[in-house]
């Protein structure tokens, strides 16, 4: 089984926040790899592993990254995948700083960009850019959002159930 997303990180201290993308991705049925590389200490492996990772058969990177989080960036301007990027919550700036960063690319090298450790969002998003092109992922999606439908119908009918003296419903 050969990965068509890969999951990339700055470095395995963001694995706490990248482990709700893989999670899941697999959940999805959707085979991954996942990697630490830092744009600022592994420049060259960065531009290796984006110039190459199409002909590897990836279909979409999810890049992770705090502080000045070039990494997305970086990836993004040396391949045509798409690319999601994670911002990571953790330096004094609450990880604002990584969201601009991540946000704010030139015209041309677009990052899609999910909220501060968002990585459960980045992994959704790609299962449905994934989706367009396969029926059974599609398929496996809508049951997943059908679950997330009946989860609040659910709670909607528990609360029903919550007394209070000046309730009405």
């Amino acid at each position: 089984m050969k990965p068509i997303v890969s999951i990339i990180m700055g470095s395995t201290s963001d694995l706490p926040v990248m482990e709700k993308a893989a999670q899941m991705l697999n959940d999805m049925q959707v085979p991954f790899e996942m990697n630490a590389l830092s744009a600022h200490r592994t420049p060259e492996a960065v531009e290796e592993f984006a110039k190459g990772a199409a002909s590897r058969g990836i279909k979409v990177i999810i890049a992770a990254a705090g502080m000045a989080a070039a990494l997305p960036g970086v990836i993004a301007a040396s391949t045509t995948l798409p690319v999601i990027g994670v911002p990571v919550k953790g330096s004094v700036l609450d990880g604002m700083d990584a969201l601009y960063s991540i946000l704010q690319m030139p015209p041309g090298i677009p990052v899609a960009t999910v909220a501060i450790n968002g990585a459960m969002n980045a992994a959704i998003l790609a299962v449905q850019m994934l989706a367009l092109g396969d029926e059974t992922l599609a398929a496996r999606f809508a049951s997943y959002k059908e679950g997330l439908k009946q989860k609040i119908v659910k709670a909607n009918e528990e609360l029903k159930e919550v007394k209070y003296t000046y309730k009405t419903n």
